[in-house]
């Protein structure tokens, strides 16, 4: 009797070890099963989105508000970008979505900068004022070939 208490406390230990680590894998991947955060979705229309990732956050003053949530390519061989932006974060119709570059390692992320129109931006709504990622391969290569 006193060995099957033994063993049921082991396998205890062991699943509820096992439990802590898929936590812990799945928050430092940020994917979150018991999320219940709301958000809207925007779109917007880059000509080059180069190095920019689903998941990738979204800016807006210093402060994340979002998530990249799809690339695709749209009309006019334009890069169409889903921003998923957490509820209660109020786009205006005339701002600008930027790609910008974070860090010394060089992860892309969006920056939006407000407009001041008074008209917001609802779910399904359209930036239509962007700014593509600077390509620095495309400006050595002009600048080599001296087509600058």
């Amino acid at each position: 009797m006193r060995k099957i208490n033994f063993d049921a406390i082991v396998g205890l230990f062991v699943l509820s070890g096992f439990l802590a680590f898929a936590y812990m894998s799945l928050q430092l991947g940020e994917f979150s099963v018991f999320s219940m955060e709301k958000t809207y979705s925007v779109y917007a229309t880059f000509g080059n989105v180069s190095g920019l990732k689903r998941g990738a956050i979204i800016e807006m003053a210093g402060v994340n508000v979002g998530k990249v949530n799809s690339i695709s390519l749209g009309e006019n061989d334009q890069a169409r970008v889903q921003l998923q932006i957490n509820d209660g974060v109020k786009i205006s119709d005339d701002a600008i979505a930027s790609v910008k570059t974070q860090g010394i390692i060089g992860d892309k992320y969006i920056k939006i900068s407000p407009g001041g129109s008074e008209e917001l931006l609802t779910d399904g709504g359209v930036i239509t004022e962007t700014e593509s990622a600077l390509d620095l391969e495309e400006l050595v290569s002009k600048y080599i070939f001296g087509k600058v």
